[in-house]
């Protein structure tokens, strides 16, 4: 080996040697790549129509959320994709005793993804839902629920479920015309960005409304 040789072969062990030590390098990368991958496994499950389906990619991404979890458990991002598969899960499940199990572990997540990052917006969103639609004997607070979501729908122009679930409260109190401006505008985000996970929701709640404000 000449000396030019050896030169480069320490110098290359030492920028491996140097990745390898350095704690979270690679394991942050992983991680990122395991959020994105749970998360799009919850997407796909909500987007799938067969239930056997639509439960095998929410196990799939509550693994891979979960492993994300293991290897950086300040990740936000991490602890947010594991709620929306477990979440999404006991929707699809719809078994009391199945839910009141998993009910706890998802809160966690949830609360988690909102301690590391107050304004991740999509956790505000679910906070604030689940308020709204949980029994108060049970944590749910309506009022509450749907201030964080107004919150939202002002910080993010964007935001879709926060405007269904704030036009189909409207609508139960009779603000219809906010009611049909937030539900119109809902559907129109869910086209335009092909959310296609959102988009029957979205075309629902804007023709329940319509239906109701037709009636009066």
């Amino acid at each position: 080996m000449t000396l030019t040789h050896r030169m480069l072969y320490i110098l290359f062990a030492s920028v491996l040697l140097s990745w390898l030590i350095i704690p979270g390098v690679w394991g942050e990368e992983s991680s990122q790549i395991l959020t994105q991958q749970a998360m799009d496994a919850c997407h796909e499950g909500r987007r799938a129509k067969d239930e056997t389906a639509r439960v095998a990619h929410f196990e799939r991404g509550r693994e891979l959320a979960k492993k994300s979890v293991e290897l950086d458990e300040n990740s936000a991002d991490a602890h947010f994709a594991l709620f929306c598969n477990i979440g999404e899960r006991m929707r699809a499940n719809g078994e009391v005793l199945f839910s009141v199990f998993e009910y706890g572990r998802m809160m966690e997540a949830l609360d988690k993804t909102l301690l590391l990052n107050p304004n991740h917006m999509d956790a505000l969103s679910s906070k604030g839902t689940i308020l709204i639609e949980v029994p108060g004997l049970f944590g749910g607070d309506s009022e509450k629920g749907e201030a964080m979501l107004r919150e939202v729908i002002q910080k993010d122009p964007e935001a879709i479920n926060a405007r269904m679930v704030v036009a189909r409260l409207c609508v139960e109190r009779g603000e219809d015309q906010e009611a049909f401006n937030l539900a119109k505008r809902a559907l129109e985000l869910a086209r335009a960005a092909n959310r296609d996970d959102l988009l029957p929701d979205a075309e629902k709640t804007f023709s329940e409304i319509q239906t109701k404000l037709a009636s009066k």
